[in-house]
């Protein structure tokens, strides 16, 4: 992706220790683990995800963090916190506080990528702001919700979209899925496929759908119209599950 991540999510959060790991030793770990640390925003005494050398996975504590020296503590052993797929959520700007909503669960379900964009029936970013700006609040709830799930990366979280700029960056991606509530649109496992995809864009419209003229235009950049169901969802709700769905067919969720 080429557009302006917004809050320095990605793998610049992801903890790594030079070596080996193991239970209740003292680790003194590199320069890239320090300011990996810093934008998780943690302290002395907090909790954190971190890989080892033979890429294993820790819950550690810090038992020292200042400019020169990250020091941990391993304490318990964890299971692949990160999916194997990537999956990015563009999400059309729902009215009133349900953004953050969508953020808050698409890092919890192991979104990797989540692009807001302004669409023909969407809010405007000017519109989310009117009265009080609240958009600055967005990368908060992002790093909450990672520190709370226990992710090992931070989502990348991205500036607000245009239509055009969402078109452009498709391409990026192996699958594209446009969620369409229209008769004749193929299931979410049609859409994903029967093959392996590495890399999922999912493209959630606003309240009331899509333009015509839009499904068109994201059919021509290669994304597949597809239903998750016969109930017509809120655009959060929408999100929300289709990102499970997703992650169920293709990525870590049994």
């Amino acid at each position: 992706m080429n557009q302006k991540c917004v809050n320095s999510g990605g793998e610049s959060t992801l903890i790594c220790a030079e070596q080996p790991l193991k239970l209740e030793q003292q680790f003194n770990l590199a320069a890239t683990a320090i300011a990996a640390a810093k934008l998780w925003q943690v302290r002395c005494g907090e909790i954190i995800t971190v890989r080892d050398s033979k890429h294993n996975w820790f819950r550690a504590r810090i038992a020292q963090l200042d400019e020169q020296l990250l020091t941990i503590v391993p304490f318990e052993s964890l299971p692949q916190p990160e999916s194997a797929l990537e999956i990015c959520v563009f999400q059309a700007l729902p009215d009133k506080e349900r953004f953050e909503l969508v953020l808050q669960k698409l890092t919890e379900i192991g979104v990797s990528h989540i692009v807001p964009f302004m669409s023909k029936h969407s809010s405007t970013l000017q519109q989310r702001d009117a009265g009080q700006k609240k958009s600055h609040r967005w990368p908060d709830v992002v790093l909450r919700a990672a520190r709370q799930c226990r992710r090992a990366m931070v989502p990348q979280l991205f500036a607000v979209h245009t239509w055009d700029e969402v078109l452009e960056q498709l391409d990026a991606w192996d699958t594209k899925l446009i969620l369409d509530a229209r008769v004749g649109t193929w299931s979410m496992c049609e859409g994903v496929g029967s093959g392996q995809p590495n890399r999922v864009a999912i493209i959630v419209g606003p309240e009331g759908g899509f333009a015509t003229d839009e499904i068109a235009q994201a059919q021509g950049c290669g994304a597949v119209p597809v239903t998750i169901g016969p109930r017509i969802l809120r655009t959060e709700t929408a999100a929300i599950v289709a990102a499970a769905l997703v992650q169920h067919l293709a990525g870590d969720y049994a």
